[in-house]
């Protein structure tokens, strides 16, 4: 579904992504892990078209992505989680939500897609005209994670999704994207709680100093001696 080739991504003159290549296939859950500054959120936002490459391509369902700005990948099937969450704070839950699916059959459907969030996240249903501003930090996450469903996402990408949360709703957070993979999503995610999210990767790249440094599957990856030593604390 996804083929990243050889990208260098800089921030002005500055260069933090060295000749990265990854691919993502249908169905699966592959994660980007690695330290803070390793480049993982880098790799994602230039994924989405935030950022654009120095070099290399990126291909989505055999297009290449080059020329495609940010908001036409929405609409080609790809949905970013941002670090964060980035909600629109003064609007309430509903109107988040509504502000995922503004074109195509995101719209058509969105009454659909929203009934299917507010069963995934029940809390939401219960705070649908609330402010997302006054939501806990776990609830915004929903938000997030349910503004990105709204899209009817092929491929999902999550930017440390658990970042400040109570180790409860960690669990929760991670319970979601397990089921969420189960009724067939393509999931691809950054996050920081290694242990929890090699579990439940299918593969897993790790990212050091801007390059990808060691594959392979989360089992395996888990097991390993310099990833228990560097990202374990073992």
């Amino acid at each position: 579904m996804l083929e990243v080739r050889n990208i260098d991504v800089s921030y002005g003159d500055v260069q933090v992504i060295w000749d990265i290549s990854f691919n993502v296939k249908q169905g699966e859950v592959v994660a980007l892990i690695g330290a803070n500054g390793a480049g993982k959120s880098t790799t994602l936002k230039t994924v989405s078209g935030l950022l654009r490459p120095r070099n290399g391509t990126i291909m989505f369902n055999n297009e290449d992505l080059g020329p495609v700005e940010s908001f036409h990948r929405i609409e080609r099937g790809m949905a970013l989680c941002p670090e964060a969450r980035r909600l629109f704070v003064e609007m309430t839950v509903e109107e988040n939500l509504d502000m995922g699916s503004l074109r195509g059959d995101a719209k058509r459907k969105r009454a659909q897609t929203k009934e299917m969030v507010f069963a995934l996240f029940p809390r939401l249903s219960e705070r649908r005209k609330q402010l997302a501003g006054t939501l806990s930090g776990g609830e915004q996450q929903m938000v997030a994670i349910g503004r990105g469903l709204m899209s009817l996402p092929k491929l999902l990408m999550f930017d440390e999704p658990s970042l400040g949360l109570a180790p409860i709703l960690v669990r929760e957070i991670f319970d979601v994207i397990r089921k969420i993979r189960s009724e067939g999503a393509t999931v691809l995610i950054v996050e920081q709680n290694v242990k929890q999210t090699l579990a439940i990767a299918d593969r897993a790249y790790v990212l050091e100093h801007g390059k990808v440094s060691m594959q392979g599957t989360g089992k395996d990856l888990l097991s390993d001696p310099h990833v228990k030593t560097a990202y374990l604390g073992m």
